[in-house]
């Protein structure tokens, strides 16, 4: 739900995205783990975007493989790649990232892109893009 996604998003600093499509069995499969993870990770937003049906959102991004997982701190990427459809990989990385945050600052935080030789345009904001997209 695109509002309960934008209220949270004004609260939350973290958003933690997977980028997927409705076709993708291994996507339908991984769904309710990745969703599961919202009770462990309470303070951060969580979004399931198929990039099918909100491809407003991901038109810049070149997505060539699924889950890809966005994570981000603010306006910072902090992650976006593909990876196995494991939400304990998600949780360990999420908990890994907060600890170097709160260790060393975002200034000093590092982003890790793991997708094709596409990259991402500069300024670009999945964060920003979800609170400027509009319901359809």
């Amino acid at each position: 739900d695109l509002s309960a996604i934008q209220n949270e998003l004004r609260t939350k600093s973290w958003l933690v995205a997977c980028l997927c499509a409705a076709w993708c069995d291994t996507c339908a499969s991984y769904r309710a783990a990745f969703d599961q993870l919202r009770t462990q990770h309470q303070d951060k937003c969580f979004a399931w975007i198929d990039i099918e049906d909100h491809a407003n959102l991901v038109e810049d991004l070149d997505i060539e493989n699924f889950p890809t997982i966005l994570i981000q701190y603010k306006e910072k990427i902090l992650f976006f790649g593909t990876m196995l459809p494991d939400a304990n990989l998600v949780h360990r990385l999420l908990q890994s990232l907060d600890q170097r945050l709160q260790e060393s600052g975002l200034e000093d935080m590092t982003t890790s892109i793991q997708i094709s030789s596409h990259p991402i345009p500069a300024n670009w904001s999945m964060r920003q893009s979800l609170l400027d997209s509009s319901q359809t």
